[in-house]
């Protein structure tokens, strides 16, 4: 029989395993979204799920992840209700407990045209945006003279202190995954050190170009322009819709816009680091 919105609001909260990525990525298809169990098996073991079980007792009527940088941010992603219980008080109880258990971390999230109603109400404000795009790259426009290079494990230091120095907070915790997680992992060089660095990783049909550091938007074209030649793949990222010269290059490559989300914080004016050497996330759902 029918649950009552009351009862909904009251169902308990648990943290996911490993052992919940099936039904993740069950409730990602639900929603008409990729199922993702790539994705979903680096942010369970990188970050700390939360879901409610569905009451007819078949996978989860709710789910969300939250990644932690320490006491200076948590990035909140992945927050999907079943279709059958949209609308109906699962998603606020949900996200509700996710900032209880954060307490006073400063959070950030991606939200969709449909959510950002829902987090404003929660008290999160919009910072910027983020466009997502999608394409076979082209190489129609020429990439910038910028030394380019497969990482190797020596250069695993360098990475992380570079990537401490542009994202503002120590996440060794995703970076050092990033050999393991993605197909292809670059470094650029200048100046006698590093200049950025840039991986793709498998995603359904796609390759996902993310995190993507650069001193530059030359240093970030040449990244992408190298991931693209190690693929036949379609390639995706979600470029922070600042960078103007990098989208207008992306998509003279034949990578096009399909969407359009808000960058939000809550409990913090803006995201810590340098946003202008910040292209592209890991992924919207960690940051």
């Amino acid at each position: 029989m029918p649950i009552s919105p009351a009862a909904l609001a009251q169902l308990p909260v648990r943290r996911l395993t490993s052992n919940d990525l099936l039904a993740c990525a069950d409730l990602s298809e639900n929603r008409g979204w990729l199922r993702e169990e790539h994705k979903w098996g680096l942010l369970l073991t990188a970050g700390t799920g939360y879901g409610i079980d569905d009451p007819d007792g078949s996978g989860l009527a709710a789910c969300s992840v939250v990644t932690s940088y320490g006491p200076g941010l948590s990035a909140i992603g992945m927050m999907l209700v079943a279709e059958r219980y949209a609308r109906q008080g699962v998603g606020r109880r949900l996200m509700r407990h996710v900032l209880t258990e954060i307490g006073d971390t400063p959070a950030t999230l991606y939200a969709t045209a449909n959510g950002q109603p829902l987090y404003e109400q929660l008290g999160f404000t919009e910072i910027s945006r983020s466009e997502m795009v999608r394409g076979r790259f082209t190489f129609a426009e020429p990439d910038p003279d910028v030394t380019v290079r497969p990482a190797t494990a020596d250069d695993l230091p360098a990475i992380l202190r570079l990537d401490h120095e542009i994202f503002g907070l120590d996440r060794t915790h995703i970076i050092t995954r990033l050999p393991a997680f993605a197909d292809h992992l670059r470094v650029a060089e200048g100046n006698g050190g590093l200049t950025g660095f840039a991986a793709s990783w498998p995603n359904m049909d796609t390759h996902v170009v993310g995190p993507l550091i650069a001193q530059d938007p030359d240093t970030a074209k040449a990244l992408i322009a190298s991931l693209a030649a190690a693929t036949e793949r379609p390639l995706r990222t979600d470029i922070d819709v600042r960078h103007t010269s990098l989208l207008t290059w992306l998509k003279g490559n034949g990578i096009d816009s399909i969407a359009n989300n808000s960058v939000m914080v809550h409990g913090l004016p803006d995201l810590p680091g340098d946003q202008l050497r910040r292209f592209a996330p890991l992924t919207v759902a960690a940051g």
